[in-house]
């Protein structure tokens, strides 16, 4: 009986290994040879490669695999990227990641949150112009078509609000010189995400006593990184998992170029497509579902 036992344990310890074997070496078969990635607010290699290279390096090293920059000349140009097998990763904004999602059917992998992630409408601090109902008939600087905090949120916002986008305001699109444009006196109100504001005026040398915050949007979806669905899933996985184990690592090699700041102090976690459900509510609510298809 004892000897059954053995013979029985014995089995089970090989079929065990074998296991392993057969699961890593599905690993070492899916996983590509190369990753490439794209940043969709970043042209250029050498722009890249000033935002992103110490991330290229960290990244590589986490995944043991060599990473290449793919530059795309805006957003839109990353979905055919994805398509044609081109481009394995990308990271996006949120309503980025839904153009790219809708057009290439590309995977939320993770999400970069971000502190304080909200859009604000701010007028001049001796603004006569004490709510949102207020900027009928006015001008408003928004950044440029597109940008979630810049002018998806805060279009929603005024829309809740019952002013129409068509016909009960104007929009300029000023991106950070808007709050320039607000303190000459040349637009009525400003709109923006609140950490961009603060290091705008912290840059321009202005000062927050010159401006009152009008109201405040709600927390917005965080950027993310995507993946091609060409992807094995046990990769896809395996990728996801890496990330968030090494995010201190990715993070920090992020933040080390003065244009990513914005993501100091925040985190990697698993990114779902309904987290983004608020954006493609405002696309809908514009009558720009054609962006999402």
């Amino acid at each position: 009986m004892k000897r059954r036992k053995l013979l029985w344990y014995s089995l089970l310890f090989v079929v065990g290994c074998a296991s392993e074997v057969n699961t890593a070496d599905q690993l070492a078969i899916t996983a590509p040879k190369k990753l490439r990635l794209a940043v969709t607010d970043v042209t250029g290699i050498e722009d890249l490669q000033r935002d992103f290279g110490a991330f290229r390096i960290a990244l590589a090293e986490v995944l043991g695999i060599p990473i290449e920059f793919f530059p795309v000349d805006n957003p839109i140009a990353a979905a055919p990227a994805l398509l044609s097998g081109q481009v394995d990763m990308v990271f996006a904004g949120p309503s980025e990641y839904l153009i790219l999602n809708a057009r290439s059917k590309a995977i939320p992998l993770i999400a970069l949150q971000r502190r304080n992630y909200y859009s604000v409408i701010l007028v001049r601090a001796d603004s006569n112009i004490k709510s949102l109902t207020q900027l009928k008939g006015k001008t408003i600087a928004m950044r440029e078509i597109g940008s979630t905090s810049g002018h998806l949120s805060p279009t929603r916002m005024l829309m809740d609000a019952g002013l129409d986008p068509n016909t009960d305001f104007k929009i300029v699109l000023l991106n950070d010189k808007g709050v320039v444009a607000l303190k000459k006196g040349e637009v009525d109100a400003w709109a923006t995400a609140f950490d961009r504001y603060q290091n705008v005026i912290a840059r321009e040398g202005l000062s927050e006593k010159d401006f009152s915050i009008l109201v405040k949007g709600p927390l917005l979806p965080n950027d993310v990184f995507m993946v091609s669905n060409q992807m094995a899933a046990s990769f896809v996985e395996d990728l996801r998992s890496r990330m968030i184990q090494n995010q201190d690592k990715l993070i920090e090699s992020i933040v080390v170029a003065p244009a990513n700041q914005k993501y100091k102090g925040g985190q990697l976690i698993t990114a779902k497509d309904s987290d983004y459900d608020i954006i493609r509510e405002v696309y809908r609510k514009l009558g720009q579902e054609n962006f999402l298809q």
